[in-house]
């Protein structure tokens, strides 16, 4: 299992780091690195740690993944054999989901700025709801379902006026974001007045996502809130059912050992209590609860393993450790300032004898991985695995420096599973003209 999940590193016999019970010096080179290894055994515990909160309390809820974590089309076979859904945010995903034979009923579609190619696709595809984010986009659906004669469930995409406490870059609920209708200022009021008016859109209930990487549940339970007064609030203005409350996902997940969140079910478990107080306060009827875990589910599944090459040391100033990828295949550090831990794989129960920055390969000062990580002693060509990568690593790969994005292994019960294969330089120019 991985890492963080436990506390401790697993190793086997010969000492070296394992997952899912695969050797990593195996898998390097087996499969070459850079390489994302994920521990699928953990992607099903977290999943259906989520589950059992809901089925604890016997209430009505969807889990739907927030696919922009990690989309590949092994992903979306695993989250049909645990029987949850998906949240899909462009058409490449729906594409990707539609490939692996997920059923698209299962699906809604998110984002800011969906296209009418977009839209149209989704429609065709047989999406299950599709969530508003403006009035451009009730237009636009509304027009293509006219044309089409058929009907879709929407949710209404709201901002709560939450600010939880994340990066910057991570926050999606307070009144100044580029998503959703704002409540303040009635923005939301005059949206679901369009759609109830709408022959052909079903309105079906709310959705908010106030952030990610959050580490308390205060922000959840005050947006909670903010849903369940806006639903009464329609219930009375409109005489409206809602049926569906969507609180996003963005709950926490542990990079480092100075990151403190609590266990993924926690969260849900404060949310859906919450919400069901202040339903039954306010005589609503009981709605199907949805959540829209991605980093908490797939992230600490995920380990990145490279290949140690250089090193650059500067007396009295830093260590720079160099590796064979870099923000090329995790770009967080570089846009968000992340911090990682990582281990030589080959002795990573080893006392740390030196302190080091990871270097990337990338043409950029600011391609590091690491800043000051404590690490056992090194040399050319030792694996090194770096931890809790499985979510936006992959997602957010790129060809920088015309470099071709790494594989990726799914491990489960000691076996190895190549599901996306590494890209070669003939892929890098196949759309060239």
């Amino acid at each position: 299992m991985s890492y963080y999940h436990y506390g401790t590193i697993q190793t086997n016999s010969a000492g070296h780091l394992a997952i899912g019970g695969v050797d990593t010096l195996a898998l390097a080179e087996k499969y070459g690195t850079p390489l994302y290894v994920y521990d699928v055994a953990l992607i099903r515990e977290r999943i259906r740690g989520f589950k059992k909160v809901f089925e604890d309390r016997k209430l009505k809820y969807h889990i739907s993944y927030a696919s922009k974590a990690f989309s590949v089309k092994a992903m979306y076979r695993l989250l049909k054999e645990e029987g949850i859904g998906a949240d899909v945010v462009s058409g490449g995903e729906i594409y990707t989901a539609q490939q692996a034979g997920f059923p698209m009923a299962q699906t809604s579609f998110n984002g800011n700025n969906k296209s009418r190619a977009e839209l149209e696709m989704a429609v065709e595809a047989g999406v299950g709801h599709i969530i508003l984010d403006n009035f451009h986009e009730i237009e636009l659906l509304e027009a293509i379902l006219t044309e089409k004669q058929v009907k879709m469930p929407v949710l209404l995409r709201v901002t709560p006026g939450i600010s939880a406490h994340t990066h910057e870059y991570d926050m999606t609920g307070q009144i100044d974001s580029k998503f959703g209708f704002d409540i303040k200022s009635g923005q939301a009021d005059q949206a679901v007045a369009q759609v109830i008016a709408s022959e052909n859109l079903i309105y079906e209930g709310i959705h908010a996502h106030v952030g990610s990487q959050i580490f308390e549940t205060v922000g959840f339970e005050k947006a909670a809130d903010a849903l369940v007064n806006l639903a009464a609030n329609w219930a009375q203005t409109f005489d409206l059912t809602t049926k569906i409350l969507n609180v996003g996902g963005g709950f926490g997940v542990r990079y480092t050992a100075e990151d403190e969140p609590l266990a993924p079910q926690t969260y849900v478990e404060n949310i859906v209590d919450e919400i069901m107080k202040q339903v039954q306060a306010k005589a609503l009827p009981e709605p199907e609860i949805w959540i829209e875990p991605g980093r908490s589910i797939v992230a600490e599944a995920g380990t990145t393993l490279y290949t140690i090459g250089s090193r650059k040391d500067i007396p009295d100033v830093r260590h720079y450790l160099d590796v064979d990828g870099g923000m090329g295949d995790n770009i967080r550090p570089a846009l968000y300032q992340s911090e990682y831990d990582a281990v030589v794989c080959n002795r990573p129960d080893d006392a740390p004898v030196e302190t080091v920055t990871i270097a990337g390969k990338y043409c950029e000062s600011g391609d590091m991985l690491i800043h000051d990580q404590p690490l056992a002693a090194t040399q050319p060509g030792d694996i090194l695995a770096t931890f809790v990568t499985g979510a936006y690593g992959y997602a957010m790969a790129n060809n920088y420096n015309r470099n071709p994005r790494p594989a990726v292994v799914f491990v489960e019960n000691g076996q190895s599973q190549l599901v996306v294969r590494r890209e070669t330089y003939q892929n890098l120019t196949q759309l060239d003209i």
